[in-house]
């Protein structure tokens, strides 16, 4: 068996629950040691983001990462949610009035108007405190920091509402949910879809993208093949359900839930 090669990232920091670790010139992963996704700074020359947040209680520990960098929460100019899941965003509410907070127009409807369902909040316990979104993102968007330019690009399937960031010039795609190191799949979540998923990591398979910054686990220089094993176990996923529906006899199933909705709607005549 052949020995995996040595990383190429570099560990610079350790607090508590977070790790930082230096993804490429001024662009760092604060990975969590709990089940709060990864954080993302970039450095640019005119501006300074972060792409996810963490959970609230992650707070103290992001601090901690960033003044190793000698970056204040107050130095952040953006921070960017990928989706609506806490474990993602529970703590931009720290960064309320000193940074502009933007997600993915579909996103900022959930967290505005508090879907608990949709952002999982009993699945991560997070505090009801509200998020506002100051900016509302769509595809073809772009977030331009001087010497990074990153192209909003709408990948929805692991939610609706997920949206990647990709630097075509350096090759850093920060995927999320979508696609994570080794081909692994962030699952499918209430509005997400199975279908959407494998047109997503279809996008994203036709990149030149170098660096794999994912929302989940470490980074990896194999982004290619990475989307690969994604994209052939999100078909076998398909073929899967597929099954599962036949085998449920889905029509007579749903036969008397259809019925039941002409019902009601005759009483409305």
């Amino acid at each position: 068996m052949s020995e995996r090669k040595p990383s190429p990232f570099k560990t610079l920091f350790e607090a508590e629950v977070a790790t930082l670790i230096e993804a490429a010139d001024d662009v760092y992963q604060i990975r969590f040691k709990n089940r709060a996704a990864n954080a993302y700074l970039v450095r640019g020359s005119k501006r300074t983001i972060m792409i996810d947040v963490g959970l609230s209680t992650n707070y103290p520990s992001l601090v901690a990462c960033l003044d190793h960098l000698g970056v204040t929460p107050e130095m952040i100019d953006m921070v960017v949610l990928s989706h609506e899941h806490l474990d993602h965003i529970g703590a931009a509410y720290h960064f309320h009035g000193t940074a502009y907070i933007a997600a993915h127009r579909l996103a900022a409807n959930k967290i505005m108007l508090r879907d608990d369902f949709s952002m999982l909040r009993k699945m991560f316990n997070e505090p009801n405190v509200p998020i506002d979104i100051d900016i509302w993102l769509e595809e073809g968007n772009l977030i331009d920091l001087g010497n990074f330019r990153l192209n909003v690009m709408y990948t929805p399937g692991h939610t609706s509402a997920c949206i990647s960031l990709f630097d075509q010039d350096k090759g850093l795609l920060f995927a999320a949910d979508t696609l994570m190191p080794g081909g692994v799949m962030g699952g499918v979540f209430g509005s997400g879809s199975i279908a959407d998923y494998i047109q997503s990591l279809e996008r994203i398979k036709g990149l030149n993208s170098k660096i794999l910054l994912s929302g989940h686990g470490r980074l990896s220089d194999t982004p290619q093949d990475d989307v690969r094993i994604a994209l052939q176990r999100s078909h076998a996923l398909l073929e899967d359900t597929a099954q599962l529906f036949d085998a449920l006899d889905a029509r007579s199933n749903f036969e008397p839930i259809m019925q039941s909705v002409r019902d009601l709607n005759k009483l409305d005549d």
